[in-house]
């Protein structure tokens, strides 16, 4: 079998039996299809099978003359074949003979199909033409001649339909596609294969390895397009190693280097944390290094290239006091002033003048005695204390400590659970009590656990309460779900993304900085903020140091004087009376219905950036002529922005903040940052030009946050009148009869699917689709553009602008030629997308109509261009 054989192909015009056209059984198939009467259209069906000659050809005929089945969804062609395999089960009847050149030649007709049709259909075909029967060498020699002509992707889901991974090359089929960053598709090409799957495993792994270039291999195949290199450094090849490593069940061990590279990524996020951030103890930092690095000599290597790289050298050879690094293994600045510590004998001196300085004032205090502190580690501990802990009607506060884990497939383990009452704090060891995890110990923690959790006269407040308890459950199995059990819990986060969503000033937020979490919550609330130095700690380690009681009672503690303020001044943080009712839903609402008491007027409060720092008022921006650069996680908000004109610079996944600051500054554009970078950036590029967004807000509301921030004025005119692909404002009006001639020179038009009756082709053609929507105030979108000339085009190739740009064509759904009074489309100059007047005009007027400056007065559609517009 020969699938490349013309004589095994045929059009599918051609007359293939004598019994009924399998075309015309389509088309009467297609008309059912649309009237969802399923019952009638499976007794057609059926009714039509019997009449086909031959139902396998007939199959293939409709299959190759029909283009439904390559969409994305159900289509009418899979569920003909489906039926097909249904009925050869319940009648059968004889047909080729087994390696018969007639079986033969509808096999490679079938393989064909397969190259190009979605999962669906993989199944029937393979079952209807017996295709697991088929002579492999012949299937094997379509997936290798897929593969040489650059087409990777149909190669392997062909390879992945027929169940021919076991005869090809796993790390030859997977390379192309791992370089195009098409990871989900290698993840199904060796589904259900251990072997395979090890293999890969061991390929990636093998890219991740110290001092290897990726570039290597991308020279090695030239002919795979769109490299995805970024998505190919070790750090994000790690990741990808280490998640299907677990999802594999495959032995850590096959994958040293991924792991490696993870260790690596800790040890850069604590030199963060303890030299930047400042929010880690030397002696917290020391702990979790020495995990990490252990004897590894490449490790060791590159921490001691982290130190060095500190601006201040004698820092860098303080902190290797009390590390295990070998001093061939240091730079010659840092073992010099090592050496030199040593000699000085003033080591103890070093080590105490790295301690974090003494700032206890400008953090939460405390305001009960340390006596006050209950650590609880017995049944007799919790005897002791268990009517305090379920006093009805009390309001409690309830957080959870654990350790981070940086090691591959690790997960964190609840390590104390903190239950805080007025006037005391009791901490529950958690690992004291589950040792054995069915002992009495865990039986008695886990009741009085769900006891607390469950009664709803008691109010428990948490802040992200829900992760907390999920993870409880985890480590202690009695206690799984216990979140889907809690009765009469705030969650506080709930109810400060609300604080948020209302974006009216609070107190401390020109002060809050990068503060996240419960500690920005705090300083907006109560006007300080937490000391966060041993969140990071060891919280297994036993016993654990005075410290990091302290920290545990103030994390739960400051909930009930947080829940206290909010209470005793709801308005003041725009807030309803009823805290409980201000948390946000999970769900989506759906449209009409109420949202619960407090959080409507929430909602309806002007929208600010929450986090920004605070600037003098900025004059009033046309949008066309606001400029801003966004990182590479604010991907939504540029999008929503350059829908209403915004010129917007995004940053690619493989570009730092630095660049951020280099653009802003060459070409006068403010910066708009989620993430961390946010001071650094601020103080290169100066005061009001940068802003953090809100990451937990949508697209839209941060878009409507910005505008009103820096007073840009939106008007109706400027919608859609930037690319949102590419951010280009140049456009081309294309007229729809040109844009008729350009689909069908071009292969992209879908023609009627009929048999080739003229009548109802001319028919279709003239059945008028939905008018276009208009926008709120009666304007359709009608750019300021000259129309396509033929001189725009390259004479070759018609699809395709004279920049060298091509038109996406493929993307115009057919339909839409015939809208009714749709006289015209818009072409991007750029990136070639093509843009027409529809509903989404009026969706995206909808979403903004509160910041877009007034509605604009009835516009006429533009006329119909004349014949002599059209130039082919």
């Amino acid at each position: 079998m020969d699938p490349g054989d013309p004589a095994g192909h045929r059009t599918a015009g051609e007359c293939r039996c004598t019994g009924q056209d399998p075309l015309l059984l389509l088309q009467t198939l297609q008309t059912l299809w649309s009237t969802r009467e399923r019952q009638q259209l499976q007794e057609e069906a059926w009714r039509g099978f019997a009449a086909l000659d031959d139902p396998l050809a007939g199959l293939l005929d409709m299959l190759e003359s029909s283009r439904g089945w390559r969409g994305k969804g159900p289509s009418l062609e899979a569920w003909i074949s489906h039926q097909l395999q249904c009925w050869l089960r319940a009648q059968p009847r004889p047909g080729p003979a087994q390696h018969s050149p007639r079986l033969e030649q509808l096999q490679a007709r079938a393989v064909r199909v397969l190259t190009e049709s979605p999962s669906s259909l993989a199944a029937p075909l393979a079952s209807i033409f017996q295709l697991q029967d088929a002579d492999q060498s012949c299937l094997l020699e379509h997936v290798h001649r897929l593969y040489h002509e650059g087409r990777f992707r149909e190669a392997v889901m062909l390879g992945t339909k027929l169940k021919l991974q076991p005869e090809l090359d796993v790390e030859k089929m997977s390379i192309p596609l791992l370089l195009q960053d098409k990871v989900a598709l290698v993840e199904r090409y060796v589904a259900g294969f251990p072997d395979l799957q090890r293999r890969l495993l061991a390929l990636m792994d093998s890219w991740c390895q110290p001092g290897f270039d990726i570039k290597d291999v991308v020279r090695q195949h030239p002919q795979v397009a769109s490299v995805r290199l970024e998505k190919l450094s070790p750090q994000v090849l790690s990741r990808q190693v280490l998640r299907l490593q677990e999802q594999f069940s495959v032995i850590p061990a096959l994958c040293p280097h991924a792991a490696m590279q993870q260790r690596l990524a800790a040890l850069r996020h604590l030199c963060h944390k303890r030299f930047v951030e400042k929010s880690l103890s030397q002696e917290n930092w020391a702990d979790h290094v020495q995990g990490l690095v252990g004897q590894s000599p490449w490790l060791q290597e590159q921490l001691s290239q982290l130190l060095a790289s500190l601006s201040d050298p004698s820092m860098a050879a303080q902190c290797t006091l009390n590390l295990p690094l070998p001093e061939d293994r240091l730079l010659a600045t840092v073992a010099a002033g090592l050496g030199q510590l040593q000699l000085q004998g003033r080591a103890a001196e070093a080590v105490s003048r790295l301690n974090m300085k003494d700032v206890k004032d400008h953090y939460y205090q405390l305001p009960i005695p340390r006596e006050n502190i209950y650590l609880l580690t017995s049944q007799e501990d919790l005897a002791r204390h268990k009517d305090a802990l379920l006093q009805p009607q009390q309001v409690v506060g309830v957080d959870l400590e654990w350790t981070l884990v940086f090691i591959a497939g690790g997960r964190p383990r609840p390590s104390l659970l903190q239950v805080a009452t007025e006037g005391c704090v009791f901490l529950l060891d958690i690992l004291a009590f589950t040792q054995p995890p069915a002992g009495q110990g865990a039986q008695a923690f886990s009741q009085l656990v769900a006891q607390l959790l469950s009664d709803p006269s008691i109010t428990k407040l948490g802040y992200g309460m829900a992760g907390d308890l999920q993870k409880l459950g985890m480590s202690c199995p009695i206690l799984a779900h216990v979140e889907k059990q809690v009765l009469g819990g705030v969650d506080l986060l709930l109810v400060h993304r609300q604080m948020r969503m209302a974006g009216m000033p609070t107190p401390g937020m020109a002060r809050a900085g990068g503060l996240r979490g419960l500690s920005l919550l705090v300083q907006q609330v109560l006007g300080t903020t937490l000391d966060k130095t041993q969140q990071l700690s060891n919280w297994d380690r036993r016993p654990l140091f005075e410290e990091q009681l302290i920290y545990a009672a103030a994390d739960a503690y400051c909930l009930l004087e947080v829940h206290q303020a909010l209470c005793r001044e709801p308005a003041r943080f725009h807030l309803s009376g009823d805290l409980a009712g201000s948390q946000r839903p999970r769900h989506r609402e759906r449209p009409g219905t109420q949202e619960p008491p407090g959080l409507q007027e929430a909602l309806a409060a002007p929208r600010q950036v929450p986090l920004a720092v605070a600037e003098a008022t900025i004059p009033q921006v046309p949008a066309r002529t606001f400029r801003v650069v966004c990182d590479n996680m604010l991907q939504g908000l540029a999008r929503s922005l350059r829908c209403l004109g915004v010129d917007v610079h995004v940053l690619d996944n493989s570009e730092d903040h630095r660049r951020a600051a280099e653009v802003a500054r060459l070409e006068g554009r403010i910066i708009l940052t989620s993430g961390q970078p946010y001071h650094t950036l601020r103080a290169q590029v100066g005061a009001g030009r940068c802003l953090m967004v809100d990451g937990s807000l949508k697209a839209q509301q941060q878009a409507k946050a910005v505008l009103r921030h820096f007073n840009v004025r939106v008007t109706h005119a400027d919608i859609f009148s930037r690319c949102q692909a590419c951010n280009c404002d140049q456009y081309l009006k294309v007229s729809r009869d040109t844009m008729k001639q350009l689909m069908r020179l071009s292969g992209h038009q879908e023609g009627p699917r009929t048999s080739g009756d003229k009548s109802t082709q001319s028919q279709e053609s003239q059945e008028p689709g939905p008018a276009p929507e208009e926008a709120p105030g009666g304007c359709t979108h009608d750019r300021p553009c000259r129309w396509l000339q033929a001189a725009d085009l390259c004479a070759e190739t018609p699809d395709m602008l004279a920049n060298g740009t091509r038109l996406q064509l493929a993307r115009v759904p057919a339909g839409v030629l015939r809208t009714l009074g749709l006289w015209h489309f818009y072409c991007c100059t750029r990136c070639g997308k093509v843009f027409w007047d529809g509903s989404h005009l009026g969706r995206v007027a909808t979403h903004f109509r509160d910041i877009l400056e007034s509605a604009p007065g009835p516009c006429e559609l533009s006329p119909a261009p004349s014949p002599a517009s059209s130039f082919f």
